[in-house]
């Protein structure tokens, strides 16, 4: 889309020169032809270092922008920015796509629907009533089982297994809130790489990213039921146990262990070679490597054993 027409979409003033904007992404990460937003005043240190072309933002943070970028200057900066997401947008099906491409030793059940423009590695199995979207693409030596669902764009490696009826690649959980208390859908434009020796359980969501990709690394095993939110990174050999979550932008570190209902919140770290327990809750990032926590408030889960046996004599 030109710039000039973004401005009008947006409802803001443009007296700038105008030139194609082919995408939407986040400030660390926009080229000279792509646009960015900030909603929040701690990214306004990003801004110096960002490429973007133009940046949706707020008129008190508008005279942050450098020269040879483009300040389209709005009211609710993360509004504006879920109304254009929809215009970046693709098409849920590529209809005009290649047909898919099968590879020599794949098994594709004839109930099984394989989209245009999809990719399909040698020696798959691909079982009753998976679909999967346009522009996929799937290794080598991948088993999906039934009900699998694989949206558009995304990407599986060698040697995974994802069992009955998990997700990959639904939208995530984003939306903006008015003053008025509305809602506006922020259209989740990224994907989900999932690398080689993935094996994923039955039932399980993974969100595509907002922007650039959810990633799953090489060796990661994931349970059933379990929640993987938009623009997460899983280090390689991480275990998530069932019903553990995960909220969008965590990231964890190599060889992480999440067990069963346990959950992060969103934008925080793990280090490499953690051990949250059973229902722990993870609200700040973990920076030391090797240890073992546990409940909520998050405490090393010796202590929060202590703790336990203490309180359980108190109630005697």
């Amino acid at each position: 889309m030109d710039l000039k027409e973004i401005a009008s979409i947006l409802n803001t003033r443009f007296d700038a020169e105008n030139f194609e904007i082919v995408g939407m992404n986040t400030l660390k990460n926009a080229k000279k032809n792509e646009i960015s937003f900030v909603s929040n005043s701690k990214y306004i240190k990003d801004i110096q270092n960002s490429h973007a072309g133009a940046i949706i933002i707020d008129s008190v943070n508008a005279q942050f922008i450098p020269e040879n970028c483009v300040a389209l200057v709005v009211e609710n900066p993360y509004w504006e920015m879920a109304i254009l997401s929809k215009y970046f947008t693709p098409n849920i099906e590529d209809l005009d796509s290649l047909e898919p491409i099968i590879g020599e030793g794949s098994i594709i059940s004839p109930k099984a629907e394989i989209a245009k423009g999809a990719r399909i590695g040698k020696n798959c199995t691909i079982l009753a009533h998976v679909y999967v979207g346009s522009n996929v693409i799937i290794g080598d030596n991948t088993v999906l089982y039934s009900g699998v669902v694989v949206y558009r764009d995304c990407k599986i490696g060698n040697d995974c297994m994802i069992h009955a009826n998990s997700v990959i690649g639904s939208d995530g959980f984003g939306f903006a809130t008015n003053t008025l208390g509305e809602h506006k859908k922020i259209y989740q434009n990224g994907n989900v790489i999932i690398e080689n020796d993935v094996e994923i359980g039955s039932a399980t969501t993974i969100d595509r990213a907002v922007f650039g990709s959810t990633i799953i690394k090489k060796g990661t095993r994931i349970d059933n039921l379990v929640q993987v939110g938009h623009n997460c990174e899983i280090g390689e050999y991480s275990v998530l146990v069932a019903q553990s979550g995960l909220a969008g932008s965590t990231k964890l570190g190599r060889n992480v262990v999440m067990g069963g209902q346990s959950a992060t919140a969103g934008h925080i770290e793990i280090a490499p070679f953690t051990t949250c327990a059973a229902r722990s809750g993870v609200t700040k990032s973990i920076k030391e490597s090797g240890l073992t926590f546990g409940g909520f408030p998050l405490m090393e889960q010796k202590t929060w054993l202590k703790l336990q046996a203490k309180i359980a004599r108190l109630l005697k």
